[in-house]
């Protein structure tokens, strides 16, 4: 299961909260953090008097590290989950790398970058944390650990609706308190772990009941 969406989005909150109530529920999770080092990268630039990341390296240069980095954390959790037997909930997967690439202007590399992803499984569930630009900016702004500019928000929050992926994703509104945002999420997992052994037994379930919907079915 993957939590994929814009910083600020509460991604890293709720999948680590969705570990926990599964793990918790019988279902044996791993929480994994499948950073592209972007964030590491941005303070060591800081701290070199560069600013920002893509100031130290080059924009396309970050993209192929953010890119090569993600990747070998998706494989490492993924393999973890093989020889564990253990549900992987990631907090970010390959669409993250996509969008990104999108919303740093980097599109030209987009089709190398899926032809590098394509060897991983889709997720089971993505939640997309669906949050305004200005929400996340605000959230950012008060953790204090890293900067995002509004700009490169709202452009982010664009790739994700804009991903070919877009239809199958869970979408999630992460606006509300972390609360009120994991109880959506459980419950809609509740819905659709019963749909699994239903179907499982022959019996074909058409809408399992939910307060999060898949975003094709939002108008």
């Amino acid at each position: 299961m993957a939590l994929v969406g814009i910083d600020g989005s509460g991604k890293t909150t709720q999948a680590q909260l969705l570990a926990d109530a599964l793990s918790a529920a019988g279902h044996h999770a791993t929480y994994h953090r499948n950073a592209g080092g972007r964030r590491w990268l941005g303070r060591a630039a800081h701290r070199l008097g560069r600013g920002e990341a893509h100031r130290l390296v080059g924009r396309d240069g970050m993209l192929l590290v953010e890119s090569v980095l993600r990747w070998l954390a998706i494989a490492a959790a993924l393999l973890a989950g093989w020889f564990t037997g253990r549900t992987a909930v990631m907090d970010r997967y390959a669409v993250c790398q996509y969008a990104s690439l999108r919303a740093h202007g980097g599109q030209r590399w987009e089709r190398l970058v899926r032809a590098a992803y394509r060897i991983f499984p889709q997720p089971q569930v993505t939640f997309l944390m669906a949050v305004h630009p200005a929400e996340a900016y605000r959230r950012i702004e008060r953790r204090g650990t890293d900067q995002e500019s509004l700009a490169y928000l709202t452009a982010a929050d664009h790739a994700y609706r804009t991903l070919p992926e877009y239809p199958t994703f869970v979408v999630v509104d992460a606006n509300r308190p972390a609360e009120e945002v994991a109880q959506a999420i459980q419950a809609y997992l509740t819905g659709w772990w019963a749909a699994q052994d239903q179907a499982w037994c022959g019996i074909r379930v058409a809408n399992p009941a939910a307060p999060v919907a898949p975003a094709q079915a939002r108008p």
